[in-house]
């Protein structure tokens, strides 16, 4: 006792009849923008913080020669 083609088809028409053609279309676009806008922000994201481990990792190195270097010259 599923929801069947013709009850589907029932909700769309309602639901075009209701907002029109032009409502949903825009809200679809508005959607749309919202989904490429999220990519976007995902990416940089992932971006910056590949940046942010490579400062860090730079940071790590230089201060693992400025270690050496102090025990160096203790020596």
């Amino acid at each position: 006792m599923g929801i069947s083609f013709w009850q589907i088809a029932i909700v769309v028409v309602l639901v075009v009849l209701l907002f029109g053609r032009g409502k949903i279309s825009s809200l679809m676009g508005d959607v749309a923008k919202g989904i490429k806008s999220f990519k976007k922000g995902m990416s940089s994201d992932s971006s910056d913080s590949n940046d942010q481990s490579k400062n860090d990792q730079s940071k790590n190195d230089q201060s693992k020669s400025d270690t050496d270097k102090d025990s160096n010259s203790q020596n």
